[in-house]
């Protein structure tokens, strides 16, 4: 009892300081994860299997660690290295790619193609948003599409809240429809099985209708602010998009290496290669690529997330070590009666409303092993039970500004060009096109499922 106590009071000391915000948060989780190896696992448990199981080192040498030979077995708790390597290996190819001028020129692109029309630069944004989303990190996709955005405003002497406001919601949707489109999925892919295929298949389903109804939810409120901005001065000097790539040989061959770690997810079930694997093979190639640049890429990686990650898995298997988490599942599943139909309901719309205060990444984390239980419990169907979980956090993160990392770049992106977006300008269209897509997705889960 004393170390489910401990257990919790870590837990909630770790969430009170993120939200707090003034200790950076992977110092709060590295922090928080000692403590639970100490005195968790050490002074209440005397546990030294409990440690091992969860800091989880052992699994670098198993082989389905690297390439899957056999069905998928569930991670035990502790800390999901597959995760880890992966998500480095992306930040390692954005990097390369954001270097070569990728990302610039493809908004100039179709800014291009759209002969710089407000209206349709707003849609298109928001649709390449989503799209790019899907495969890169979403916080990559709102740094350089917000930077952007201001550019072409004030260009084109259009407001851009709306459009960063939407672009903001859409890369968050855009990631719920892949495995590797938002850390959240990424955490729910590796830690119980499922592949890249799997994703699209389900919350990739109810990302593409979600979209639909984003779209001309988010147009019909800003249309009159758009319209106002439609005509501009056509003697105005537009930026060419081939400006914006500074090497040509980098920016082919960054190219090929996006387009070849598509291909890996995207049949990753099928070859056997796991997202740790996929990770490694992504970093390497992006590393060899950029020359004689590979050591400045290497300090640029953004080392202070994955360490967050790392100390957030040790105190969330120090949650499940003790048994905290099975307890919760009993308390959902007691508040359910066991109906399929409520549990759902209760994962989908609970992770929704934390996701919209809290990190979801943790909430994410948290809540995996809870699902694990319930699904063993009451005989319940684990990928619906995770399909729920997905959308609620990566879409409940929408709500508020704080509720994605995604939402606090786009903002400080905007505040930082002078354009400051407050509270109650985010929330006033954010938080209902929230619950829109939050009532899609259940209507599609009992739809499709039950």
């Amino acid at each position: 009892m004393a170390a489910q106590i401990l257990a919790v009071i870590i837990f909630i000391v770790m969430f009170g300081l993120i939200i707090w915000d003034h200790i950076e948060r992977h110092i709060v989780s590295l922090g928080c994860g000692l403590l639970t190896l100490v005195l968790v696992f050490g002074i209440c448990m005397h546990s030294e299997a409990a440690a091992a199981e969860t800091l989880s080192l052992q699994s670098f040498m198993v082989p389905n660690f690297w390439f899957q030979t056999e069905a998928a077995a569930e991670s035990s708790s502790g800390i999901n290295w597959a995760t880890i390597l992966f998500i480095a290996g992306m930040m390692l190819m954005v990097e390369g790619m954001e270097r070569a001028g990728f990302f610039r020129w493809l908004c100039l692109t179709i800014a291009k193609a759209v002969h710089y029309k407000t209206i349709p630069i707003f849609i298109s944004f928001m649709l390449m948003s989503a799209f790019l989303a899907m495969f890169i990190d979403s916080i990559t996709v709102i740094l350089f599409l917000a930077a952007v955005t201001v550019e072409l405003a004030h260009l084109l002497h259009f407001d851009p809240i709306p459009m960063i406001i939407s672009e903001i919601f859409c890369s968050n949707l855009g990631g719920s429809a892949t495995m590797c489109g938002d850390p959240p999925n990424i955490i729910i892919g590796t830690s119980l099985g499922y592949s890249f295929k799997d994703f699209i298949l389900n919350t990739g389903m109810m990302a593409g209708v979600s979209l639909i109804f984003v779209v001309l939810f988010f147009y019909f409120s800003f249309r009159k602010e758009l319209k106002a901005s439609e005509k501009h001065d056509e003697a105005v000097t537009y930026p060419s998009p081939q400006e914006a790539i500074t090497d040509r040989k980098r920016f082919a061959v960054s190219v090929v290496i996006f387009a070849a770690a598509i291909v890996m997810l995207v049949t990753h079930a099928q070859t056997g290669l796991t997202v740790a694997t996929i990770g490694v093979f992504i970093g390497a190639f992006s590393l060899l690529a950029s020359g004689g640049e590979a050591l400045s890429m290497i300090k640029k990686l953004d080392y202070k997330t994955l360490l967050f990650f790392i100390g957030l898995f040790v105190v969330v298997g120090g949650m499940e070590q003790t048994g905290v988490l099975n307890s919760l599942a009993g308390i959902i599943d007691a508040v359910s009666g066991n109906n399929v139909k409520w549990v759902v309901a209760i994962v989908l719309w609970l992770s929704a409303l934390a996701s919209a205060f809290v990190d979801n990444i943790p909430f994410a984390a948290t809540m995996i092993p809870v699902i694990r239980s319930l699904a063993q419990a009451g005989g319940m169907d684990l990928s619906v039970l995770a399909w729920a979980l997905s959308m609620g956090t990566d879409i409940g993160g929408c709500g508020t500004p704080i509720g994605a990392s995604a939402n606090v770049v786009g903002i400080s992106v905007a505040a930082k060009n002078g354009h400051f977006i407050g509270w109650g300008k985010y929330c006033r269209y954010a938080a209902p096109a929230t619950v829109l897509v939050i009532l899609i997705s259940m209507v599609c889960i009992y739809v499709r499922y039950f």
